[in-house]
């Protein structure tokens, strides 16, 4: 009795372990972007870039704040001979020269606090640098998203057309099977040579083939998608047919690419950079202040002793250092001037080709509806003549397989207005914003 009821619980731990590995979540592709975005580890990365940077600019303004120093010591003093210089006070003028005190500790405190008041802007540079950096490290983790959201939304309608494909090859495995049955019928009545029969079979096993193939796609995609969302490997992904888009979705006119706007903020950077060099022409002023306690046991203690300067400093080999150090900092700043234009240029040519991908997604579904049509009409006339001995099965077997060639393609078709759609999008930078409005 107890063995049965080991063997029972181990049969619903196994069952309860298959339901769990076949799970099935629904996901629209706006869920599925949003979930990329939160749980990825491209967004992740992103977002901890960006907070280095922040944390990087941060530490740079810092610089600005004046530093301030505490220090204490105490020291133990051995046989120490000490012989006081000041006048005793004595009514004969001399000191008391023949005895010295015991003293064998020291006590010392002091605080000090300095702060740069010019140096030569560099400062200051070196903070605006620091700001432009995470503008562009800000732009960068924008862009970031962007492609993000577009290698989820291209996984999304690849999963979607593969499903698709499982689906229509179903329903055509289903009619090649009734027509294997019918042709077997009429070749055991003698209606049907064996040959016609054969080739019937031959397009099952044919279908069977390519539906075996669509399947193993649909996994492919299914776990590559699943991986990507941070879902178990074992999540069947269940995708729908609404895009969110209508046949004639509207553009913005414009481009708002963060990539390129966060090369416009690396270029204003370099630029400060030249600032920064420049600034070892100039001497550099601080302002400094401090307090000192001091106490020598039996001989000595000083109090309130306040201190406060300017100090000024000038490297004189700068003026001939620096010229290098100016002559690389314009150099790397003339780099960024001409990759800003070529990029520019670039995200122009790509904004086109997205456009012109877009106009083809729509001329190509069009193309493909007529052409889904035709062949359905092409097939049910072939049948007619089949039915009436006007055409042989070779004519009919490729008509069917024209047929549903069409149907996929038509479905394709479909999903690729969607998917050249958000590609233009992404062109112009405005993927994100438009998913999220």
């Amino acid at each position: 009795m107890k063995n049965k009821v080991s063997l029972l619980v181990l049969l619903c731990s196994i069952s309860i372990g298959y339901v769990q590995a076949q799970s099935t979540q629904q996901l629209t592709l706006q869920e599925a972007v949003e979930m990329a975005l939160q749980n990825s580890d491209g967004a992740k990365a992103s977002e901890a870039r960006l907070n280095v940077a922040e944390s990087e600019m941060n530490v740079t303004k810092n610089l600005q704040y004046p530093d301030l120093k505490l220090s204490g010591q105490y020291m133990y003093l051995t046989n120490a001979d000490v012989n006081l210089k000041l006048a005793t006070g004595s009514s004969d003028g001399e000191g008391d020269s023949g005895s010295s005190p015991k003293i064998n500790q020291l006590l010392l405190g002091q605080a000090s606090a300095s702060m740069p008041l010019f140096s030569g802007f560099k400062l200051k540079n070196t903070v605006k640098s620091a700001e432009h950096l995470y503008q562009a490290a800000s732009f960068n983790a924008k862009n970031d998203n962007e492609t993000i959201a577009l290698n989820v939304i291209q996984d999304y309608i690849s999963l979607y057309k593969s499903r698709q494909a499982v689906t229509l090859i179903e329903e055509n495995l289903k009619s090649a099977q009734q027509r294997v049955k019918d042709f077997s019928a009429m070749e055991q009545n003698g209606l049907l040579a064996r040959n016609d029969l054969l080739k019937a079979q031959l397009q099952e096993s044919n279908v069977e083939v390519s539906l075996e193939e669509a399947k193993k796609n649909a996994r492919i995609l299914n776990y590559e998608l699943a991986t990507l969302l941070k879902l178990p490997e074992e999540t069947n992904i269940e995708t729908t047919t609404e895009f969110g888009l209508v046949s004639s979705p509207t553009v913005s006119i414009g481009t708002d690419r963060f990539d390129l706007e966060a090369l416009k903020y690396q270029k204003e950077a370099a630029d400060d950079q030249v600032k920064v060099a420049q600034s070892k022409y100039y001497p550099s002023l601080s302002l400094s202040g401090g307090y000192i306690a001091l106490d020598l046991q039996n001989a000595i203690t000083v109090t309130n002793a306040m201190n406060v300067g300017v100090g000024v400093s000038y490297n004189l080999s700068d003026l001939f250092k620096a010229k290098s150090d100016v002559k690389l900092a314009k150099y790397k700043a003339e780099e960024f001037n001409y990759n800003l234009d070529a990029f520019t240029d670039k995200v122009k040519v790509q904004v086109e080709n997205a456009n012109q991908e877009y106009e083809l997604a729509l001329k190509t579904h069009n193309m493909y509806l007529k052409s889904e049509e035709q062949a359905k009409e092409n097939y049910r006339i072939v049948k007619d003549k089949y039915d009436n001995g006007l055409a042989d099965t070779n004519d009919l077997l490729d008509a069917d397989v024209q047929q549903l060639q069409a149907r996929i393609q038509l479905a394709y078709a479909e999903a690729n207005i969607t998917q050249r759609y958000y590609e233009l999008l992404t062109a112009k930078g405005q993927l994100t914003n438009t998913l999220q409005n």
